[in-house]
This record gives structure tokens, sequence and C-alpha cells, in this order.
């Protein structure tokens, strides 16, 4: 319209100077759009008359049209480019879009204008020259930068070079110079800039080159993008790069014609080894667009090989590597290698395991191409790396399952066998398949796999390292096994990975391949990674890496300290215990190594001292090695004169592990004599022991490091969990260590005895006070076997010491503290605790002079200080605490002893808590002191418990257990009187156990301790203290609860329970039961449904377990029972003890079974159905276990009352475990009871609509109706009540109603006797006989009918109704084992007889027997009767399994002609419909039904034209059902999909934001993104949505917001949202 004005103008008026006037705008001012849209039309109708070709007008004068021209160019000056200015500054101020129409419309006014106004290029050069410093942004953040007066944004200075390039091209320089600058934008600029520069800038700039530019400009671009990702290969770097590639794809891969004399316009990026690697980067990238973009060029690249039938790369090509290699004589088998690998790619891309999992074994094809080929040709047309990043991909899937079959997959490689794979894999193998398997939950149990097997995965893993290992070649095995070893030492792992890591090195096979470096490696593995896991995991971890040390260490590398050194890392309270199997595979090792260790640093100087020739005889063994760090150990210098810190106690644990193994390998020699062997090792030692208390010349720091020695020696040297001989200790090598240092007990009493009493005054010495008293347990327990230093120790040394110790306490505190004051009565109370902690241990006797002197202790504490105020008189010297010291006072070595004053707070908190360690011991043993008047015993008893409260709330948490042993001897006597303070006290215990539920090394004690204090027995017994009674109830539930995410919390309080219920045997004890009956209630049915995470940890702990002794933790590591079937097998124990004769023990089991059943009762009313083993399945299947175990202990008149209960439940809808319970129960009832089989009978009366299938639960009974018939009366009478009963169900509608009836009519019918007394009565059978003999037959011919028959057969053969038998078969072993394991069960629900037996309260009795006599049962599998029909597959066709085609580069679309075909407007323009400016482009869509649904989308919300790729689709009548006539009332153009790219970029030129719809890491939430007015939504295709060579001319990318798990929505309910969306926001905008 504008052009057909224009045109009328200029042929009527010839005034042009009033036109350009008019159409012009003042410089400050804004313009319209269509004013420039005007002045645009005017002066490109204008050009004609300029060049006088215009037919219409007079031809111009040269003058004339040399000012024109000059109006013109100030056009461009004057009013193009302030335009473009002042759009630039709203755009950066205001982040909006409201400038893209007008900033159209300037740039095309620019590009009409250059060309009529230019002369010698030069306004486009002066135009190219101040629009480029836009272009040329800072290093900082140029998004944010509002541009300077004059200066452009880069989007601004992006669509007028764009304009200007057409002229632009002539001038190389100045090209270079902005082709530079873009290429330099594309590396710093956002992500969408970066597609507005590739788009507007580099295929504006390609396209307007000839063709011998167009080589060079290609060239330039491919050489600084791979140069760029060379030296940043890093993820975004990738990212930016495959845009760009895949913007430029058509120009790099056009084929050449072979008839071409030219050399080729393009360069070939398939020669350059960086362009893939920058492939496979993609591929394996994070971002789905960068691996859309990376998959896509690698089909051009296939594409282009095959069209060229050219070998590739030349043979002239100087790589080192090729990655990418195409011979035109093999093009088949690479066509199909590359078709199948893009197949994997693109269905890795799903998220759904049954839609990829088909996919999976081309793979296989892939590798097993991939090597044949290398083994046929050597070097191979397919290179491994391609393989990795199949791999790489799988283990970045969100999907963990997929993620699982990847690793799986890898790890059964067949290929890795080869060493040219193996070695191909090796830094994948240590790198990302590291990486990956730090994942936990890859390493769950496998269906089919029991408790305690090893996981599926770690026992491939183990195998694959062999396999892997073995196939490497001999001199690359050592350095990738020692860059894994570092890699897991760099990296935190969790418990699960690291351990079946370890034991996969464990298992490799024994070769030298590890130096001093590899030991290094393996101990930062240790130190760094295993810091907070699980003891057991840990302790089996550190147990298969130091095997792996064993087998793998090159002995000849490695010197005998830097063994010794490593082995300081294992710990003897893990793995690393002496009499374990671990620590005798060391010595035969040592001892097997001894002389081929690399000689020390001071062994080498020997050598070179005394020549070469002595080289045979200077091998170091063990022996020599512990002898020479014997004596250097103790060699100190000389004695400063201040005090020292204690010496590093590593030192003396890296000697006497040392020293223990020496002795032992010594031991083991056939001539080896330990005795003289230990007595010359510790001959240093014991010198220096025997002058410790008269040489005062002996340096202290000598005299510290013996004693740390010396304790090292003992704690090292036992063996706990090893076995003993008749209760006594049979280790010759621990017996002659005892000998020698008895020797010199004596002068280590003395000095330990002189330095506690008073010596001991620094900070240092606190640490210090600690070791000596280590030392004194030690001697005191080695004495236990020795009577006259045992005797003399409590007769002398012990009183002395406690003398000593209150007299230091009983001194009064000076007015300023010091140091040393302090230091002295913190050391007087820890050996006052450690004296009492010996007498609790009943290592000391009761009756000796050291407990005398402990009673005065007692006054101690019970009488008031002189110090105290009178208000306190009763509470004594309870809670003292220590001063602390002024930071001034320096006795010694101030600048050093700071540190440690900082840390006073725990001594003043070590000193409290050794005051209830005292008073604990004292109250147990000795009560209130006997200075306290009777009549004030009591005030005072409350007071001291009072003060235990107020110490748990000033203690730290791991501090508090003597005050929790204080309170378990004082609550039951002060309960009575004062109820409220014993609540008060439970209640803040109870808070404070709570509050260290994160804290597992403090938590555990805690909770034991509180848990004796509060269920003490006496507690429990009480009937007159309700409140108490209440917080217990309360407490116990909270404890439950707690359980259910904490494992082991309710087996603390059920073992505790049960045991005192039983201990003493006397009814009060016993009677306490019933106050707390809800906890042995929740026991019987307990069984918390644990997280992935948490029964992975069990799982792997029960697989440690079943180790045995092979793994040295399970000896060591008394590691506490959190077993969660604990608490059921303990409360089963407890039931088993239970005698019906008792009345109290009738009346519990009465009361439990009660309560039991109302809880299967609520399950079922709230529950109608429940999934198999559901929680709800779990729980009514325990209850009915425990029913059935207790069943026999009842009365008669209560089973009676019972009775109705469970034929209720029969009527119930269960699981099948559930199911065969009750039927047992009933069972037994009627064996027992034969007087109910009436109510029973009864039970076939009912509506058999109630009834249903539920029936079958009674006609199963009937199945074994001869174990119970021979308890019946009139048995004739009731066998034929039997089959009247039967027959009526034999005709059911219900197929399993008439299976079971069938069946029981058949057991019935059979029992011989019983019919024969029948037929021989009054009235006999009659015509009865026929028609059982007829069901019977039917039922026996069903041989032909299909299903109908195999049902028969397997009914038959069920175990309930084949190898059970009621009577025969009770037993715990089949109800809580054998059942469950039957009945499809989890196999957690399974409680082997083992457990039962090893629990002390469990009672077997012949009507209880543990295991079942009979192993019928037991040797069925599980699932034995269950027969799976399974159907062969024969071997399908290339494609024909596989639900997802591949998608080729050109989306299967023939080529079309080059030129844009728009079909005009027709039906809907001449409705006079007024449409909105939303254009969808649906040219990718080739589903029909899409099509249609989508035009009648269009047409209800108004949009302005639909393109499709062909308007054929028109006349299909699938498009037709569902467009519904909407395509006469919609405009429809056509555009095939090759011509997309030309048909996007102008729309771009005409103001139109391209919109996709495609999750990207920049996509924009629907919800939030507001629609320009001018949108085109551009829709993907529906496998692959949009193409990545389309994704850079996007504008945006939005996503709709999802929750589910699929990933993606049909394309054109996709389109329908968005379309509304854009509706939505303009008619609320409108």
């Amino acid at each position: 319209m504008h052009s057909i004005l224009i045109k009328a103008l200029l042929s009527s008026s010839p005034d042009y100077d009033i036109l350009f006037e008019t159409l012009s705008w003042p410089v400050e001012s804004w313009p319209e759009t269509e004013r420039v849209e005007a002045l645009t039309t005017f002066i490109e109708g204008f050009g004609p008359l300029l060049s006088g070709s215009s037919a219409d007008s007079a031809p111009l004068t040269e003058a004339k049209r040399q000012y024109f021209i000059g109006k013109i160019e100030a056009v461009v000056w004057t009013q193009c480019l302030p335009l473009l200015a002042k759009l630039s500054e709203e755009a950066a101020a205001s982040q909006g879009m409201r400038c893209r129409e007008t900033t159209t419309a300037a740039c095309r006014l620019l590009s009409v204008c250059i060309p009529l106004c230019e002369i010698n290029n030069a306004i486009t050069r002066r135009l190219a020259l101040s629009v480029l410093p836009s272009l040329q942004v800072s290093k900082g953040d140029p998004e944010v930068e509002l541009p300077s007066q004059g200066r452009l944004t880069v989007e601004v200075a992006i669509e007028a070079l764009a304009v200007l390039f057409p002229t632009l091209v002539s001038d190389e320089q100045l090209t270079l110079t902005t082709l530079s600058s873009a290429l330099s934008c594309i590396k710093t600029l956002s992500d969408a800039l970066v597609s507005k520069i590739t788009v507007r800038l580099l295929l504006t700039l390609l396209g307007c080159c000839s063709r011998a530019q167009l080589r060079g400009t290609l060239q330039v671009i491919l050489d600084d993008l791979c140069s760029w990702h060379s030296h940043s290969p890093v993820a975004v770097v990738t990212e930016r790069v495959l845009l760009c590639l895949t913007a430029l794809s058509d120009h790099l891969f056009r084929p050449q014609q072979p008839c071409e004399s030219l050399p080729a316009c393009q360069p070939d990026p398939r020669l350059s080894l960086q362009f893939w690697r920058i492939l496979q980067d993609g591929l394996t990238h994070r971002d789905n667009v960068a691996r859309k973009r990376a998959l896509y060029l690698l089909k051009r690249c296939v594409a282009l090989s095959e069209e060229e039938k050219a070998e590739c790369p030349c043979s002239t090509s100087q790589e080192d590597e090729i990655l990418f290699k195409w011979d035109p004589e093999r093009g088949k088998l690479l066509r199909e290698f590359w078709e199948d690998y893009a197949l994997v790619m693109e269905t890795l891309e799903e998220n759904q395991i049954h839609v990829i999992r088909p996919v999976l074994n081309r793979i296989d094809m892939l590798i097993q191409t991939t090597a044949n080929d290398s083994q046929a040709s050597g070097s191979g047309l397919f290179h491994p790396s391609w393989l990795l990043c199949v791999y790489q991909r799988m283990f970045h899937s969100e999907n963990k399952s997929l993620m699982r079959e990847g690793v799986c997959h890898l790890l059964e490689l067949q290929a890795m066998q080869q060493p040219s794979f193996a070695l191909a894999f090796s830094q994948f193998v240590v790198g990302p398949f590291m990486d990956v398997l730090s994942e936990s939950s890859l390493f769950h149990r496998t269906s089919g796999q029991s408790v305690g097997d090893c996981p599926e995965l770690g026992a491939k893993l183990q195998s694959f390292m062999a396999t892997f290992f073995s196939s490497l070649p001999p001199e690359h095995r050592g350095s990738v096994l020692l860059q894994l070893i570092q890699w897991l030492g760099s990296r935190h792992w969790g418990a699960v990975p690291i351990l079946f890591l370890s034991r996969a090195l464990s298992g490799l096979s024994p070769r030298p391949l590890l130096g001093t470096e590899g030991l290094s490696a393996l101990r930062e593995v240790l130190r760094c990674t295993m810091i907070t896991h699980q003891v057991l995991l840990r302790g089996a971890a550190q147990r298969f890496l130091l095997n792996s040390a064993l087998c793998l260490t090159e002995v000849s590398a490695v010197t005998l300290d830097d063994v010794f050194s490593f082995l300081t890392h294992f710990r003897a309270d893990e793995s690393l215990c002496r009499g374990t199997q671990l620590w005798k595979q060391l010595c035969i090792w040592l001892s097997d190594s001894e002389g081929k260790f690399k000689p020390s640093t001071v062994d080498g100087v020997k050598d070179q001292q005394h020549g070469a020739d002595c080289g045979a005889t200077n091998k170091q063994t063990v022996r020599d090695y512990v002898q020479s760090e014997v004596h250097t150990f103790l060699q100190v210098p000389a004695s400063t004169g201040q005090t020292e810190r204690l010496p590093d106690p590593r030192d003396a644990d890296k000697l006497a592990r040392a020293i223990l193994l020496c002795a032992d390998i010594e031991k083991s020699r056939p001539e080896g004599n330990i005795a003289n062997e230990l007595e010359t090792l510790l001959s240093p030692l014991l010198d220096t022991l025997s002058r410790v208390s008269t040489n005062v010349y002996l340096p202290l720091r000598k005299a510290d490091k013996s004693l740390q020695l010396t304790l090292r020696l003992f704690q090292l040297g036992g063996k706990p969990g090893c076995r003993h001989v008749a209760g006594k200790q049979v280790d010759s090598v621990m017996v002659t260590m005892e000998r020698l240092i008895v020797k010199v007990a004596d002068p280590i009493q003395e000095f330990i005895l002189r330095r506690l009493c008073g010596e001991l005054q620094e900070l240092f010495d606190v640490e210090r006070a600690e070791l000596y008293l280590s030392v004194l347990r030690q001697l005191v327990v080695m004495y236990s076997s020795i009577p006259e230093h045992h005797s003399k120790m409590q007769q002398t040394y012990f009183p002395k010491l406690i003398r000593n110790s209150l007299k230091i306490l009983q001194e009064p505190s000076p007015q300023i503290s010091s140091v040393a004051s302090q230091v002295v009565r913190a050391v007087a109370m820890a050996s006052l605790a450690a004296v009492c902690g010996l007498v609790e241990q009943r290592v000391i006797d009761r009756q000796s002079e050291t407990f005398a002197a402990l009673k005065s202790l007692n006054d101690f504490f019970y009488n008031p200080a002189s110090s105290l105020s009178q208000s306190r008189v009763s509470l004594g010297r309870f809670n003292q605490t220590l001063v602390k010291p002024p930071a001034v006072d320096c006795s010694s070595d101030a600048g050093v002893q700071g540190p440690l004053l900082q840390d006073w707070g725990r001594i003043a908190a070590q000193f409290m808590r050794d005051q209830w360690a005292c008073l604990s011991l004292l109250t147990r043993a000795a009560g209130v002191s006997e200075s306290v008047e009777i009549s004030r015993a009591p005030d005072t008893l409350k007071a001291a418990f009072g003060c235990s409260v107020e110490a748990l709330a000033l203690l730290p948490s791991d501090l508090v257990l003597p005050v929790l042993s204080f309170m378990e001897a004082v609550l039951p006597q002060l309960v009575c009187g004062e109820e409220s303070l014993c609540v008060e006290a439970v209640t803040l215990t109870w808070a404070l156990v709570k509050s260290l539920n994160t804290n597992p090394r403090d938590f555990w004690p805690t909770l034991k301790g509180f848990i004796s204090a509060s269920f003490h027995r006496n507690l429990l017994e009480l009937t007159d203290a309700p409140r108490l009674t209440a917080t217990l109830q309360q407490i116990a539930d909270e404890l439950i609860a707690l359980s259910q995410s904490k494992t082991g919390v309710f087996n603390v309080l059920l073992q505790h329970c049960c045991q005192t219920w039983l201990s003493t045997g006397t009814d009060s004890s016993f009677s306490s039961v019933f106050s707390h009956i809800n906890i042995l209630t929740e026991a019987c049915v307990y069984g918390p449904v644990f997280r992935r995470d948490q029964r992975l940890i069990q799982d792997v702990q029960a697989y440690v377990e079943q180790l045995g002794e092979q793994c040295a933790a399970n000896v060591v590591i008394t590691c506490d029972n959190k077993d969660d079937q604990l608490p059921r097998t303990c409360a089963i124990g407890f039931l088993s003890r239970l005698d019906s004769s008792n009345p109290l023990h009738e009346r519990l089991m009465e009361d439990l079974v009660t309560r039991l059943l109302k809880k299967d009762k609520e399950i079922s009313k709230s529950k109608v159905r429940y999934y198999s083993n559901s929680l709800q399945h779990r729980v009514k299947n325990r209850v009915w276990q425990t029913l059935l175990l207790l069943l026999p202990k009842l009365k008669e008149d209560f089973v009676a009352s019972l009775l109705r209960h469970v034929f209720e439940a029969g009527f119930c809808s269960n699981q099948a475990s559930v199911k065969y319970l009750i039927e047992w129960i009933m069972i037994l009832i009627l064996v027992m009871y034969p007087q109910h089989i009436n109510s029973f009978w009864s039970c076939f009366s009912m509506d058999q609509e109630k009834t249903k299938t539920s029936i079958c639960t009674f006609l199963s009974v009937l199945v074994h109706l001869n174990i119970i018939m021979p308890k019946l009366k009139d048995k004739a009478a009731q066998w034929r009540k039997a089959l009247d009963v039967i027959l009526q169900w034999c005709f059911s509608h219900n197929f399993s109603v008439r299976l079971y009836a069938l069946l029981a009519l058949k057991r019935v019918w059979s029992l011989a006797e019983v019919r024969a007394e029948a037929e021989e009565g009054a009235h006999g059978l009659g015509g009865l006989s026929a028609v059982i003999k007829a069901c019977l037959h039917q039922a026996e011919a069903m041989q032909s009918t299909g299903n109908a028959n195999k049902n028969w057969i397997r009914i038959q053969e069920h175990f309930f109704f084949a190898a059970f038998h009621p009577i025969r078969d009770y037993s715990v072993e089949t109800i809580f084992y054998t059942f469950p394991c039957l009945s499809e069960l989890a196999d957690d629900e399974w409680i082997p007889p083992w457990k039962f037996e090893k629990l002390l309260c469990f009672s077997e009795s012949p009507s209880l027997p543990l295991r079942n006599p009979v192993p019928d049962l037991s040797q069925l599998q599980p699932g034995d009767w269950i027969q799976q029909d399974k159907r062969e597959h024969d071997r399908e066709e290339r494609w024909a399994e596989v639900q997802k085609k591949i998608t080729p580069w050109r989306l299967g679309i023939q080529e079309q002609e080059p030129e844009l075909q728009l079909v005009p407007q027709q039906r809907a323009a001449r409705l006079g419909k007024i449409h909105g400016a939303l254009l969808v482009v649906a040219s990718l869509i080739d589903k029909p039904t899409n099509l249609g649904g989508l035009c009648r989308t269009c047409e209800i919300f108004g949009a302005s034209a639909l393109v499709l790729d062909s308007l054929c689709h028109v006349s299909d009548k699938h498009f037709q059902s569902l467009s519904v006539s909407s395509e006469l009332w919609l405009p429809l153009l056509e555009v095939k999909p090759v011509e997309l790219t030309d048909f996007l970029q102008v729309k771009k030129s005409e103001g139109y934001c391209i919109v996709g719809v495609e999750q990207t890491a920049n996509s924009q939430n629907l919800q939030d993104y507001q629609f320009p007015e001018k949108t085109l939504l551009l829709l993907g295709n529906e496998r692959e949505g949009i193409p990545a060579n389309l994704l850079q001319l996007l504008d945006v990318c939005v996503e709709i917001p999802q929750q589910g798990v699929i990933r993606s929505l049909n394309v054109h309910v996709s389109a329908a949202l968005l379309i509304w969306e854009y509706t939505r926001q303009h008619l609320t905008s409108g």
C-alpha cells in the first residue's frame, strides 16, 4: 500500500523537497514506526529517478541528482544514526522489546539509502567505522553497560552491520576487522547475543562473499573456534562453538562436485582433530541442546562423506590421531555403524528405561564392529573414543536405572580383554567411570539376591578390574593403577562405593605395581575419604585396601619404614588387630619379603662406606629394623629445664606395632625363641623403665616415651574377639612381655605415684596425667594374675594416692588462681575417678584398703565446704568447677601453653565428670556418707539428685554417662517422695538424648545410659507414681517413633525391658509389663520401612558380616546390634518363655492377643485393599505370625472367644501370606478344639455376595480335612457335610472359587475310610457319588483347555496343599522364615532361625520347636510353584525391535526448489475476519492428526496464519477429522522444511520475534514470559523437536513447567498451551 501511494505522489508532485521535508522528522524527536517505513518506501521509490530508469517522470539533471544524493546521505547521518542511538538508549534502560519494530524499520531505511549514495564505498566504510566500536565491548559485563552518547547497543550494532555487509565485503581489511570483533563477542557476550551475532553477522557475511572470499572467511572462523576450544575446553565454550558450527553447517558441509576444476570453496572440518574433539565433548555435554547440535553435525559429516564417495581423511594427513575415517569401499559398514551410533545417542535422550532398553543391544553391535575392525586392520575405521561418549552419556543421565544399565554394560564388556581397547579406555576408567561409581544407589541388591549376598555390581566390578588390568600392556599397568588410586584419594566417597572399589582392587592378580608413591596414594584414601563412614564398612574397606597393598606393592621399591608408616593408618580397633587373619597375612608377607626391601637412607650410606662387596650381606631384616627403631625412639636430647609437651603418640604406635609384628614373625619360625627375641628387642625400653623413678637426670621426655610405648604394646598386643583356651590367655608373646614388664613394675608405679601426687602442675601435665593413669590401669589389670603385686597395689599404692588426692582437693583455693593450683586439682580428681573405675570393674576388691580409703571421699562430697553458703550446706562439694587461670600466668612456656589455655573449658568439664564418676560408684557401693544424719539423708539425697540434673545441663554430651549412672542409682530411692523432681529429671534427660540424634558417637552411649536409668526395674514396678509412669509411656512411644528413622533405638529399649521383666522371676518385676504392654505390642509388629539409602547400608553391612573371620572388622569391631528385626526376635523370645500355667503370663498373652487383633481390624477397616509388601501387608502378616505362635499356649475358653474374630479375618481381603497364616490358625483351632466345627460350617452359609472369593480361605481349610477328621465325632456325618458344602461352590461363577472347591472335593473324596463308613450308613450316598465323580472327572479332563489345566496343576503343586503339614511343620522356622519365603514376602521379612539361636531369652520346647523336623518345606525355593510362561523370540530384522527410528539430518524431506513460495491468504481474507499477529509455523510436523488439531486451535484463537510443509495435508482424512473445517477460515501458508532458514530470516527482518518450544539451559518459563505482539511460534518435529541448525535462529526458547516423569508433551498440546497464553496476554492488554 505504501509503495502505491508513494508512486502516485512522485508522479503527481514533482516538488521532491517538500516530500523529503514532510516525511523526515526532527533529530531530537522520536518518529513513529509508520513514518520511518513511509520514508523508506519514498526513498526506495526515488531510486529509479536517480538512476534515470523511471518511465513515468522526467530524468533529473546531474546537479539535481547530486543534490538529492546529498539529501539521502543526510538522512543516513541525521535521521538513521541518531534514531538508532536513541533506540539503544531506550533498549538499554528498559531492557524491553518495544523498540524491536522501530529498529527493524530504521535498519531497513539504512539498507535502502546506502546503495543510492554509495561512492567508492566511502559511506559504507564511514558507517562501519562508526558502528564497529559498539561491537568491541569491554571484558566486564557488557549486558548491563549503558551506551555512551552516540554509542549503540550490541543488538542494534549487529542489525546495522548486517545491513552494511553487502557493500562492505569489497573492503577485505575492514571485513576481517568486523569478523574479528564478531568472533570476540561470541566469546564474551550472553547466549542470546551469541545467536544474533552468528545468524545476523556471520551468516549474512558468508552470504555476501564471493567464491574466492568464502573459503578464506570460513577458514578464519573455523580456525578461531577450534583454537578457542583447544585452549579452553570447558562446557560453555563447547556449547557456543557448537552453536556457531551448526549455524555454519550449510556452508561447511556443501559437497564438492568431482567435475569442478576450481579449488573447494569451503574448508573441510573433517580434517581437523579439534573439530572431532568438539563433537565428542558436545555429545557428552550436560546441556541437551549442545548434545543435539553435536549429533546433528556428526550426521552431516557422515552424510557428506557418503555423498562424496571419497576417502577421508586423505593419506597426506599429518594428524597423529584420527577420530573419524571414511573408506568408500566399506561405505555400507560405515553407514550402518554411524546409523546405529546416532540411534543410540538419540534414544539416550529419552527418560524412560523401557524406551531405551530395546536399543541398548546396539551398543554391543557398535563395540563388536569396532573390535573386529581393529583386529582386522590394525588402526581401525572406528575410534574407541566414540564408544566412551555413549557410556559417558549414560553415566550423566538423570535416570538412575539408565546409569546403572550403562555401568553394568561397561563392566561386562568383553572387548576389554583386548590390550588396545583396555589402553584406549584406561583414562576413561580412572576418571569418568570412577566418578559414576561414587553413586551409592548403584550397589543395591538386584531381584533374586538374598540379604548378605554381594551386590551384583560389586561382583561385576571385581571381575572387571581383574580383566582390565590383566589386559593392559605391562608397561602401563603401574601408572594406570597409581592414577586410579590417586583419583580415589582426591575425592570424597560414600561408604558403600569405596568398600566395593577396595574389594575390586584386592582381587587383582598379585604383581609388583606400586612403589612409595602408590603407598602414599593408598594412605590418602585411608586418611581423607574414610573419616565419617560407618565403622564396620570402614573396617572392611581397610582390610581390602591392606590386601591390595600386600598384593601389588613392589617390595624392592619401598623401605621397611615406608611400610610401617603406611600401617599406622590402619586402626587396631577397626581392622589391623593382632590375632586376626589380616594380621597373620601381614606377618607372612613381611617374612617372605625380608631382605628384599629397598635399603633405607642410612643403609645406603653404609653401603658406600663398606663397598659394593658387602651389598649381599647388608640386607635389612624386620628384626634389624625394629631393633634400630627402638634405639632411635629412646634417643632424646637432654632436658632444657622447661616442661615440654607430651611426645607425639603416633611414633609409639608405629613402633609398638612393628615390635609385635616382629615378635609374631619370630614366633612363627621353627627355630624362633620368643623369650630371648623379645628381651633383646625391648632391652633399651626395659633399661629406661628400670631407671625411671631413681635416675634424676633421666629426661622427662624419655620417660614419657617409654611409658607411651609400654602402653601401646599392651593395647595393641591384646586380641579382642580371639579365642582363649579354658578362659586363660595362651599368647606366648604377651605372656613373655608381661613377665618382662613385671620386673620393672615397681619403678614404674613409684614414678607414676610421685608424679600424680603434686608434681604435675602445668597445662601440659593434664594430658600427661591421662597417660600415667592409663599405664596404671594396664598394670592393675596385668596384676590380676599375680597376687603379691595385686595385693601390694591395693594395700599400699592406691590408698596413698587417694589420701594425697583428697588432701589436695581439701586445701582451700587461693584468692588468685594459678595454672599450677588448678592443674593439681584436676589431676587429683582424675586419679580418684580412675581408682573408682577400677573398683567398678571389680579389678580392685571392695574389701581392700583401697575401698576403705575411698569411703573418706564420700565424706568429702557430702560434707559442706567452709566456703559454701548455709543455704546450700546439704549439697557439699557437688559440681565443683575449676577456675580458669589468667592468661598472663606463665609459669613455664606461656607461648606454647597459650593455645592449651583456650581449651580450659574441656579440662574443667572433665574435672566435673570425674566427680560424678566417683559419686556414681560411691552411691552404689556405700550410699550417702555416714557423716550425714539419718534424718537428713533423704534431703541430702534429693539435693544430690538436683545437682545431677544441673550437671546434665553443664556437661558436654560425651561426658554425661557418669551422671546418668548416678541417676540410675538414686532415682528408685527418690521416686516415691519426689515424683515431680524425678519426672523433671527424666524429661530433661530425654531432651538431651534427642538433641544428640545427629551425633552418633555420643547418641548411643547416652541412650543406653538414659534407658538404664529411666526404665530401671524399680521404676517399671511402680504402681503409685502415675505421672512418672505416664511420662515413661510417652517416652517409649517417642522412642518407637524415632526408631523408624534411626535403626537400633527400639532395640536398646526392648532388650532392656525384656531382660528386666524376666531377670528376677518375681511377680512384681513381671507385672510391670502391663503398664508398658504397648512396648511389647509394637515389638511384635515392628519393622520400619527404610529409605533406599538406609536399606543399602544395612544390606552391605549384612554382606560384610557374612564374610565372618575373613574380614578382620567382624572380629575386631564390637558393634551394637542395630538389626531392625531384633525387636521382633526379642519379643518372640520373650513370648517363648511365657508359661500358660502362670496366671500373670496367661493374662499377658490374652491382653496381647486382643491388642493384636484390634490392630489387624483397624488395618482392614482403613485399607480394604493394600498392596503386596506394603506396610499394611507387613504389619498384618506380623500380627498373625505372633497369634500363630501364641495359639498353643492360650486357654480353650479364650480361644472360643477369639473364633469369631478369626473367621471375620478370613472374610477380609488379605494378601496371600496373611491368608495362609489365618488358614493355618483355623486348622489348628479345629484340631485342638473340634467342638467348634459347627461354627466353621456356618461360615459357608453367609451371603455369597459378601463372601465373594474370600470363601477360598475356608475351602483351603477343607483341603486339610484329613488332619482335622481324626479329632471329630461322627466322622461320616461331618464328611457328608463337607461334601455338601464343597459341591455348591464347585458351580460358582468365579473360576478361582471353582478351582479351590474342586481341589477340596478331590482331597475330601480321597478319605477312603470315612467314605466307606458313609457308604455303609443308613442312607448311603445315593446320587451324590455320581455327581462328585462327574465333577472330579471334569477337573481331570482339563488337559485340553490350556490355562485351566495349568492352573489346576499349579494349585495341586502349591506348597500349602502339597508339602505343608499344619501339625508336623509347626515351628518357629516355618512361621517366620519358610512361610514368608514361599509366600512372596520381601526377603527383609524373613527371620532365619540362627537369629533366634543367638538370643539368650529364647526358650525352645517340644510344643514350640525352633527348627522344622522335616526338611520338605525348607527344600522348596521361593517361586517353585509359580510357573512363568516363557516365549522364545526369533531374532528380528535390524530395525524391527526398535520403536524409535533414526532421523537423518535432512529430516526425511526431499530436496525442494530454493525459491521461497508462499501461498497467499485465500478464503479467510474475503470473510473480513480479524486475525491477531501470531504466526504459527508447523512445517516440521508430519502427522496429519497433529496438524488438524493445530489448525483448529489456531483458528479458534485467531492466529494470523498457520504454516505447513505442504498444503496437501488439508485433503487428508485424518487432518479433516480433527480440523472440523477450520482450514476454511484460517490462512494457510506452505514453507518446505529446507526453506525454513530463509523464511525465518525474512520474518526476523520484518520485526517478528521467533519463539521456540524447547528445553534449554536458558529457556524461559511459560508463566513468566511476555509475548511480543509480532510473534512467530516455531514448533518442532514430534520426535526430534526443533533441528539443531534452526535453534540459533530463535530469539527465545519457552518451556512448559512439568511435574511428572514423562519428558515432553504432544506437540499439538504444547502448541495449544502457548497459543492460549499468547491470546490471554493480548486479550488482557487489549
